[in-house]
């Protein structure tokens, strides 16, 4: 087992990691930029180094810096947590050069799902179910006309090296489709330095499913069952629950071997997430892989009783995984709600500012995953979300109601959450049936804002 681990990350996420690292008796580095100097994540590490100033650029995507300060540590291992560089195969790469484990899955794994047109490509020559599209790179805007014609209107514009919903849009006709390649194509150049695009065939009012996957360095490969990530809003997950309502027995059992399957097929390793897309009628298509740790990952570690952060760090220390998928059962409900600091009524703007008092809910069947305390600045340049907070109950019914009782003792003074929207999700009655997918939360939104 590694020494001592850096967590290239910060907020709640690089919490979670460090706790991890203690259970297990690893001693961890925080890295931090200079408006995160107070941050919790570097008050609770064994060590804390600065890597540059409060843009992202320069501090916590500086490859150099972070390598710096884990050469500086004499640490022997890197977890990337997720967003930032998690998901940067010349980061990996770079890594096995230093000599330095990358806590995650090699950078040629990382590259080739990273780059979603190829992505499509391999699982589409391993019989994976894929959404109808064009196997290749968008040349042009009017190559992209040529192509809709062909796959048949709607249509998705993709970026290829994208995630987190940036780079894509959606056409309905041929003027949607000439102005949403522009705009994807430009927005794919800033989130992600890569204009590439590439289109697929729009799967309307589909279920967002999606099912983690475990794999050590021998072959062997489980998968830990799905999680419901239909509550979306322009794309961005906002509460996730384990399992769905929607899949049934067989149908979960089918998936999660496809899952396995696609992992095979890249020679995957450590823990990854498969994402799907099911229609109306049950037919599911690979959408992505995320090779990282997921945000919602809390929801499938109470419902299986598995640390997924500790099972990553055993992996990547080179040991077999104990668990065989016989051993994986599904015990109870869990559900998952982003806490972001953000105004629901000035369409979601975030909100930055200092925290000026803190009420956090607990008792049975609540998890909080958050790096906040009173009197912590909020930065204005980093993602809004303050924390997870996450129900378990014996059943969905008791989810919900611990759930809604949490929201109701969360208190964040000083700046606006979204804590009221998410207990108001949790009163709609498609959302308390199930009965949701991910054209849901955008149909609210329009009658809100009516």
């Amino acid at each position: 087992m590694f020494k001592k681990v850096l967590i290239a990350n910060r907020g709640e996420i690089a919490v979670r990691i460090i706790r991890a690292c203690r259970e297990l008796g690893i001693l961890t580095v925080a890295v931090y930029s200079e408006i995160d100097k107070e941050a919790l994540h570097t008050q609770l590490a064994d060590e804390a180094v600065c890597i540059g100033p409060a843009s992202a650029k320069d501090s916590y995507l500086n490859i150099t810096n972070i390598l710096s300060a884990c050469v500086l540590t004499g640490a022997d291992a890197i977890h990337p947590g997720f967003g930032f560089l998690s998901e940067n195969a010349k980061f990996a790469k770079m890594c096995k050069e230093c000599n330095i484990k990358f806590i995650g899955p090699d950078y040629a794994s990382i590259e080739l799902m990273g780059n979603k047109a190829k992505a499509r490509e391999v699982m589409k020559d391993a019989n994976i179910p894929v959404v109808p599209g064009f196997e290749g790179i968008i040349e042009s805007e009017e190559h992209a006309s040529y192509i809709a014609e062909e796959i048949g209107y709607p249509v998705m514009i993709k970026a290829s090296a994208g995630g987190g919903g940036k780079g894509i849009r959606i056409a309905f006709n041929e003027g949607e489709l000439r102005r949403g390649y522009n705009t994807a194509k430009a927005e794919a150049k800033a989130c992600f330095g890569d204009d590439r695009l590439y289109i697929e065939k729009y799967i309307q009012n589909p279920r967002h499913i999606e099912f983690q996957i475990l794999a050590d360095t021998y072959g062997n490969v489980i998968h830990l069952n799905e999680r419901e990530c239909s509550l979306q809003r322009k794309n961005q997950k906002v509460l996730e629950e384990a399992p769905s309502t929607f899949l049934t027995s067989d149908l979960r059992i089918e998936m999660g071997e496809i899952a396995k399957k696609a992992a095979k097929a890249v020679n995957y390793k450590n823990a990854g997430t498969i994402e799907f897309l099911v229609d109306k009628d049950c037919n599911y298509y690979f959408m992505e892989m995320n090779t990282r740790i997921q945000v919602e990952h809390p929801i499938t570690e109470m419902i299986t009783g598995i640390d997924i952060v500790k099972e990553q760090l055993k992996i990547a220390s080179g040991l077999e995984l104990e668990l065989k998928q016989e051993d994986i059962k599904i015990k109870g409900h869990a559900i998952e709600c982003r806490i972001n600091a953000e105004d629901p009524d000035r369409d979601f703007m975030p909100c930055p500012g200092k925290i000026t008092e803190l009420y956090v809910p607990g008792g049975r069947g609540v998890r909080l995953d958050s790096a906040i305390y009173c009197g912590y600045k909020i930065p204005h340049c980093y993602d809004s979300m303050l924390a997870k907070l996450i129900s378990f109950g014996k059943d969905r019914e008791e989810a919900i109601t611990i759930m809604k009782r949490a929201l109701g003792e969360f208190g964040v003074g000083g700046v606006k959450t979204n804590v009221d929207f998410q207990f108001s999700l949790l009163e709609m009655d498609e959302v308390v049936r199930g009965a949701y997918d991910t054209s849901f939360l955008e149909k609210v939104m329009v009658k809100r804002n009516a």
